[in-house]
């Protein structure tokens, strides 16, 4: 397991940038079996695997790696699957390079080894050889009520489901999936591969109800009466404003209304709230994933211009740097270290954006630089349509209180070990830890269905 010296590490391909701007598919090509057994044979198989701690599952990275390059798909796919609710998923939109990656030993001389990559073909090869993820029968007797379908309430499901447990998904859109449906463009996640594990669950017992809102469809009272306990999963879907005069113009918007619209048009759906950005000067303020997933829906949306505006230098970039590289390739143009400063409105709509240039600290305790305003430094961006993707908050609906489920300051359920304020309803995820990553909502899923196990059987 030392080919590391052998082999570099390669990147899956990506389809070629005047094709893939065409359509929503998947930007990246899976790799083939000779490729994976390849690159997982590059691991030196550490033994204290720090891909292993970077990762938020403790997924067993070194394992089904080794297993991968010798050939036992069948081993491998069971430990991929051990941890994690949906690997396939993961493996193709988790950060790697901060994380399992980030912190693999190689990752400093000769390549850190392609975990994600490897991860999405192993399951997708046992997928092709007819392996599927295995759940137990449903003889417990208990029934867990999950209240919404995205990453964190699916992880819920899958392992209340591995136990035996009834579950109950409600969620409030057309489709399952939350996040992963509508706040995910196709070109990063197939949504038939969101299909594929949604299916898998309803074949393992789950029954799921679409269009059904708590408190409106489904009344709290029913649900507490109905199930021995509740998980809620609902998210952080609440977009952030930057609190600047002519936010309100008519043509800015919420990166989430933005990727939803294309998301449901893609799928069939008629859609009002299709925002078209055809021939027009798209400006996205922001610089995390979300923010890469409004330009590059612009630009596959025809746009004329994609300009991202960011607080900080390049470096200082939260989101994954695959997906800088990638708009870069398609075409966006960044614009570094400027802050909003007002939206310029003709009427009711706006016709750009003052900006001013920003500068970064030295770093404080923390390691963090702050961003210092340039006084005198204003200047405007020109724009047609103009996306906020600042990040995002939870939104809160009314049957939490209906549910007695104490709230922080900040509108986050107030958890002890996933448990709430009511001693029956459980939760994690975005509503619970804040706006996140996927795979961290994965984990709150797991752990919370631990402890709703332990106190239910």
């Amino acid at each position: 397991m030392l080919n590391f010296t052998k082999f570099e590490r390669i990147n899956p391909e990506k389809r070629d940038v005047l094709q893939r701007l065409k359509d929503y598919g998947e930007v990246y090509q899976i790799f083939g079996k000779h490729r994976a057994r390849e690159q997982a044979d590059r691991c030196m198989q550490c033994g204290d695997p720090y891909c292993h701690t970077g990762c938020p599952l403790h997924n067993f990275i070194p394992a089904w790696l080794k297993q991968t390059a010798e050939k036992n798909m069948d081993l491998a796919f069971a430990l991929s699957n051990e941890t994690s609710p949906f690997p396939e998923i993961l493996g193709r939109i988790c950060p790697q390079d901060k994380l399992c990656e980030g912190a693999c030993s190689l990752n400093t001389g000769h390549g850190a080894i392609s975990i994600g990559a490897i991860e999405t073909h192993l399951n997708e090869r046992a997928f092709e050889n007819g392996l599927k993820p295995k759940f137990a029968p449903l003889t417990s007797g208990k029934k867990v009520a999950v209240v919404g379908s995205g990453p964190s309430g699916i992880s819920a499901a899958t392992f209340l489901l591995r136990r035996g447990i009834e579950v109950e998904m409600f969620e409030r859109e057309d489709r399952a999936g939350g996040l992963l449906m509508y706040g995910i463009p196709g070109f990063k996640l197939d949504k038939t591969t969101v299909d594929r594990r949604i299916n898998w669950l309803l074949e393992a017992g789950m029954k799921l109800h679409l269009n059904c809102e708590i408190g409106k469809d489904k009344s709290v009272e029913s649900l507490e009466k109905e199930f021995d306990a509740i998980y809620l999963g609902i998210g952080a879907k609440e977009g952030r404003l930057p609190k600047i005069q002519g936010e309100d113009a008519s043509n800015a918007y919420l990166a989430m209304q933005f990727l939803t619209g294309i998301q449901k048009r893609n799928l069939g759906k008629k859609n009002s709230d299709f925002i078209d950005v055809k021939n027009k000067r798209v400006v996205v303020i922001g610089g995390g994933d979300t923010a890469m997933d409004c330009v590059r829906s612009s630009v596959r949306e025809g746009a004329s211009t994609v300009k991202c505006l960011y607080r900080r230098d390049e470096a200082n970039m939260p989101g994954s740097k695959k997906e800088v590289v990638n708009s870069k390739e398609e075409g966006v143009e960044f614009i570094f270290n400027v802050s909003p400063n007002k939206i310029i409105k003709e009427g009711d709509k706006a016709v750009g954006i003052e900006l001013l240039e920003t500068t970064l600290s030295q770093a404080d305790e923390s390691g963090r630089q702050r961003v210092k305003i340039i006084e005198g430094s204003e200047f405007v961006e020109e724009a047609d349509v103009i996306i906020f993707a600042l990040g995002f908050s939870p939104e809160a609906p009314k049957f939490l209180s209906q549910l007695n489920v104490e709230l922080n300051s900040w509108g986050g359920i107030v958890t002890n070990n996933y448990q709430t304020s009511n001693k029956k309803v459980y939760a994690g995820g975005d509503c619970q830890r804040g706006a996140h990553l996927a795979v961290t909502a994965a984990v709150d899923g797991r752990e919370a269905a631990k402890e709703i196990i332990k106190v239910i059987s």
